[in-house]
């Protein structure tokens, strides 16, 4: 899996995850990425992009 957006740049963050008894553990929040092929610079490749930026209409798709 992708670690980051090629558009956005949005990445996996991390915080801690509080249970009932207000114990504190770590856990991590990981962006929806997709490999898309996408026309950059003119040219088809293959790009790693988040499900936000694919709806939002920033990445050109190469169909």
């Amino acid at each position: 899996m992708a670690k980051r957006c090629d558009i956005c740049g949005k990445e996996k963050v991390f915080g801690n995850r509080i249970s009932f008894s207000h114990s504190r553990s770590n856990r991590s929040w990981a962006p929806n990425i997709r490999r898309v092929k996408a026309v950059v610079d003119g040219t088809p490749k293959r790009i790693n992009v988040c499900t936000r930026c694919l709806r939002s209409g920033k990445v050109q798709r190469a169909i």
